[in-house]
């Protein structure tokens, strides 16, 4: 059995407010008191996302096909990397292989292994990503309810992201096979037959958190909005951490790839509306 030792291996006041109150619900209370050519890379960039026409309407009924395509464009990235990519592909790289060298260490540290800590962040961290898979469909809701296309568009781009993160999350454990830190000492080990579906690398509340956060925010970029989206989706990566759930090095993976997803997804399918 091959093994890989861990040493080598991102609007409207009113958006936000909306954020903190479908959010804020699923926080538990114990937590509370404890602590075609579009391609992914090139998501990010504003002008990179090919215009969409009448007929590609962001709905329900398209959402399968949507997914699809994102799929197709999400697996195929690597093929259309440009030189601007590595601007910060390069440094997300050389910071995962650093995280990795030192995962063993901070999740052996004495101040995490404090069941009390563990179990609020953990509550925390599934309260939080609850409230994140609810945001969209919420504001899906309020959307179709006032006729606010922008409020429904939204609702679907943020469920599509979700989705879209979650395949890409689970080839990813299947293809690594990482220990979880509660497994051997915390060791870390890839390619462990034993660690199955479970895998910890990445971990999927980051990724699930940070392409909703990125929809809402690029829907609706005010400051307050992106301040509000991107700090909770911040939460769930610490908490997991915290809860000794995930490696350092899978939760700064799964919040990239979660964030890229999500403004890939924006870029791709969204229309033009006016503040």
């Amino acid at each position: 059995m091959t093994r890989i030792s861990p040493a080598r291996v991102v609007s409207s006041r009113m958006t936000a407010t909306l954020l903190v109150l479908v959010l804020s619900p699923w926080l538990p209370a114990t937590a509370q008191s404890s602590s075609t050519e579009a391609t992914l890379p090139d998501a990010p960039q504003a002008q990179a996302a090919p215009k969409v026409a009448p007929q590609d309407a962001v709905t329900i009924l398209g959402s399968p096909r949507a997914i699809l395509h994102d799929q197709a464009a999400i697996w195929t990235s690597p093929l259309h990397i440009h030189d601007r990519d590595l601007g910060y592909l390069v440094p997300l790289g050389l910071t995962t292989a650093l995280l990795m060298t030192t995962d063993h260490q901070v999740m052996s540290s004495s101040r995490l292994q404090d069941p009390s800590l563990n179990n609020h962040a953990v509550d925390a961290s599934n309260g939080l990503v609850g409230g994140f898979i609810a945001a969209p469909v919420i504001i899906w809701g309020l959307g179709h309810i006032h006729q606010d296309d922008h409020a429904t568009e939204t609702g679907i781009l943020g469920g599509e992201a979700m989705v879209d993160s979650i395949v890409v999350e689970q080839v990813l454990k299947i293809a690594s096979m990482r220990e979880r830190p509660n497994v051997d000492n915390a060791r870390g080990k890839f390619f462990q037959t034993s660690a199955g579906i479970d895998s910890s690398f990445p971990s999927s509340h980051t990724m699930v958190a940070w392409s909703s956060a990125a929809v809402i925010a690029s829907e609706y970029p005010g400051p307050l909005t992106k301040l509000t989206a991107y700090g909770l989706a911040t939460g769930v990566s610490l908490t997991r951490v915290l809860g000794r759930q995930h490696f350092p090095s899978d939760v700064l993976v799964g919040s990239a790839f979660g964030w890229m997803i999500g403004r890939y997804v924006f870029h791709r399918h969204q229309h033009q509306y006016d503040e």
